[in-house]
C-alpha cells in the first residue's frame, strides 16, 4: 500500500481508526480541518455523540464454539455488504484531496462497503459510480423542485443503488470555527450537482460569514413537510433511507410513508447544538418501527467496538463519517482503504471477543449504560442471558 503521508511530518501510520484524527489535523490547513473537525455553537452535542457511545459497556459472551466471525451484511440496496458499514455522505471531498469523492468510492468499493455521495460532492454522480461498488446517493431538496426531480432522475440513471434524503437541514447550523475563519471554498472546489450561477457566493470570502451557509440558505427548500417526503417517495423507484431522525415517533411517520430505512442522526454535531446523542435515541426509534424499516446510526463512530455497540443496541449497521475524511486526508484511497480496513479488523477483533460467531449474534449481546439501562438484547430482569 502506498505509504499514508510523509512519516516526518505525521510520524509512525496508524494502527486504529481514531488515529487517523490527528494525521489528517497535521496535514490539513487549518480552516479546512475546522470545516471538517467543528460542530454547530458550542459543540455540546459533537462532545456528547463520543461521551454517550463511551458509556455503553457490552456484556460478552463466552464459549461460543466458533471460531472466527463473518461481518457480511445486508444493507438497503447492498445486500452483500461486507461490513454492516456505509460511508456517510460528505460534502467537498476535494477540500481535502485532490481525487475527492473518486479516490473514496474506489476504496469503498474495495472494501465491499455502500458509498454515499453528498448532494454537495465536488465531484457529479457519473464519475463516482464505480463499477463492482455500491453508490446511494444523498439528496436534499431544492427550492426548486424541478432541478431537485432532475437529481434525482440523474441519481437513478448513473445506477445509485438507494436515495437517502437529509431531513435534519430546516438550515445549515451556525458553526463558529467557520464564521470565525470566514470560510469559503477554494475556486476549484464546488458543488457539481447545482446550478453554477449560483456557486459564486460559496467562493467569497467574508469575516464572520460561512459561504458554504450561505449559499445552502439560498439553495435549499426551506419549510418541508411530511407531505414532501410522501411526494419524493412516489417519485422515485429506489430504495428509500430518511437521515437526520432522533424522535421515535419522526420514525414511525417515515416508516408510514414508505422509508426502507432511517438513520438515527444529529449530523455528527453540526445542526441543533445540545441534541441528544445520536446513540441514546438508537434502542427507542427501533422500537417504534415495524421489522421491514431498518435503523442505522450515525455520529460519533470512530471504531469497530462503536459498530458492535451500535449492533447491540439494535441498529443494522452505521454510517462512517469523519474518520473517511481523516482517511482521505492522510493518503488519498490509500488512507480510505486503510480505514475502512482498520475498522474491518477492529470490528472482526470485538465481535470475536465478545462472543459473537456473526451479526445476529453481536444484535443479542446485553449492552449496559451509567444508569442502568440494557439494550434490546437484554432486560434487566433478564441479566445477562
Amino acid at each position: 500500500m502506498t505509504a499514508l503521508a510523509d512519516p516526518v511530518t505525521t510520524g509512525s501510520e496508524p494502527v486504529s481508526v481514531a488515529e487517523f484524527a490527528a494525521v489528517a489535523e497535521r496535514v490539513l490547513p487549518a480552516g479546512i480541518w475546522d470545516f471538517v473537525a467543528g460542530g454547530s455553537d458550542t459543540e455540546l452535542t459533537l462532545a456528547a455523540n463520543r461521551t454517550a457511545l463511551d458509556r455503553i459497556g457490552l456484556v460478552p459472551r463466552v464459549l461460543a464454539g466458533s471460531p472466527g466471525c463473518d461481518t457480511s451484511a445486508e444493507l438497503p440496496g447492498a445486500p452483500a455488504a461486507a461490513l454492516p458499514v456505509a460511508v456517510a455522505p460528505m460534502a467537498y471531498q476535494r477540500l481535502v484531496h485532490p481525487d475527492g469523492e473518486q479516490a473514496t468510492a474506489r476504496a469503498a468499493a474495495a472494501a465491499g462497503v455502500p458509498f454515499t455521495l453528498s448532494m454537495l460532492s465536488s465531484r457529479p454522480i457519473e464519475s463516482v459510480t464505480t463499477p463492482g461498488g455500491v453508490t446511494w446517493f444523498q439528496l436534499y431538496c431544492l427550492r426548486d423542485a424541478g432541478a431537485t426531480a432532475d437529481v434525482v432522475r440523474r441519481a437513478e440513471e448513473a445506477g445509485c443503488a438507494t436515495l437517502v434524503v437529509t431531513v435534519d437541514v430546516p438550515r445549515m447550523g451556525r458553526r463558529l470555527r467557520d464564521l470565525r475563519n470566514g470560510f469559503a471554498l477554494p475556486t476549484d472546489v464546488a458543488a457539481a450537482h447545482l446550478d453554477p450561477a449560483s456557486l459564486r457566493v460559496t467562493h467569497d470570502r467574508r469575516p464572520g460569514v460561512s459561504a458554504v451557509a450561505e449559499h445552502t440558505a439560498e439553495a435549499f427548500a426551506a419549510g418541508l413537510s411530511w407531505d414532501d417526503l410522501a411526494q419524493l417517495r412516489e417519485s422515485t423507484r429506489l430504495p428509500l433511507i430518511v437521515k437526520g431522525i432522533l424522535d421515535p415517533r419522526d420514525a414511525a411517520l417515515a416508516a408510514e410513508l414508505g422509508a426502507d430505512a432511517v438513520v438515527v442522526s444529529n449530523h455528527g454535531g453540526r445542526q441543533l447544538d445540545g441534541a441528544v446523542a445520536s446513540v441514546d435515541m438508537l434502542p427507542a426509534v427501533r422500537q417504534a418501527l415495524p421489522e421491514r424499516c431498518e435503523v442505522l446510526l450515525d455520529s460519533g463512530i470512530r471504531g469497530g467496538t462503536d459498530v458492535l455497540r451500535a449492533l447491540a443496541l439494535g441498529a443494522s449497521g452505521v454510517l462512517l463519517g469523519r474518520p473517511v475524511l481523516w482517511g482521505l486526508a492522510a493518503g488519498g484511497e490509500p488512507g480510505v482503504r486503510r480505514v475502512l480496513d482498520l475498522l474491518a479488523a477492529e470490528l472482526r477483533s470485538a465481535l470475536e471477543l465478545s462472543g459473537c460467531a456473526d451479526l445476529d449474534a453481536a444484535r443479542r449481546l446485553t449492552a449496559r449504560v451509567a444508569d442502568g439501562r440494557t439494550s434490546p438484547g437484554g432486560t434487566p430482569s433478564e441479566g445477562v442471558r
